[in-house]
């Protein structure tokens, strides 16, 4: 794990904006819970897929209770082209249950009682706190996990510990931004299979490219 002087993080922020300017958030919903589903849909998923799905799925059912009286068969059938599909059903039905009956009908706004609901953790929660909710948050999926192990922000698999680096490294009014930027440089840029280093900004400072 590298060591990043002030000066060198400020680097690394504006050379990923120069890079990704356009980086946010690419899945569709209008509002809290259509997000949440979204959001346990996407794993292991492309957000380009799971809008095709939503399109339609949120034009018959949108809410905590029109999911939970949902047939979960019904509900498998409308998700499987996301993968994991009888996983994800039982998780959004329950999930949508427990909003109704522990929440009122309403999508927590805490980490604590979001990771409460079946199907949601701390990633989830940390893209519903950003995105939706406009906290400082870092949620780490597989591109934030492969970029910061590459680059040497932290030698870890484990999203927890690469988490807490992060948020150590970057200032706080940075995480939401930086969940963004790291997503979108692992999705276009820095790639699982073939890493394009001759197009990064950041090759002089990887520590893979180094």
């Amino acid at each position: 794990m590298q060591k990043f002087t002030q000066k060198e993080v400020n680097e690394i922020i504006e050379r990923l904006e120069k890079m990704h300017p356009e980086a946010h958030c690419e899945l569709n919903f209008d509002t809290p819970f259509e997000a949440l589903v979204a959001i346990i849909l996407s794993a292991q998923c492309t957000d380009k897929r799971v809008n095709l799905v939503t399109q339609d799925l949120y034009k018959k059912y949108n809410t905590p209770q029109q999911f939970a009286s949902l047939d979960i068969k019904e509900l498998e059938e409308l998700i499987k082209p996301c993968g994991f599909y009888k996983n994800k059903a039982k998780n959004i039905k329950e999930c949508a249950k427990q909003i109704i009956e522990e929440f009122n009908g309403e999508v927590p706004k805490t980490m604590e009682d979001l990771t409460k609901l079946a199907g949601v953790g701390r990633k989830t929660a940390n893209v519903m706190l950003a995105e939706i909710y406009k906290q400082d948050a870092i949620a780490v999926d597989t591109h934030v996990k492969r970029v910061s192990n590459r680059i040497g922000f932290v030698k870890s698999d484990d999203p927890y510990d690469v988490e807490m680096a992060l948020k150590k490294i970057f200032p706080k009014d940075k995480w939401s931004r930086m969940h963004h930027l790291l997503i979108f440089l692992g999705r276009y840029t820095c790639k699982a299979i073939k890493p394009n280093c001759k197009e990064c900004l950041l090759n002089d400072i990887c520590k893979s490219r180094r």
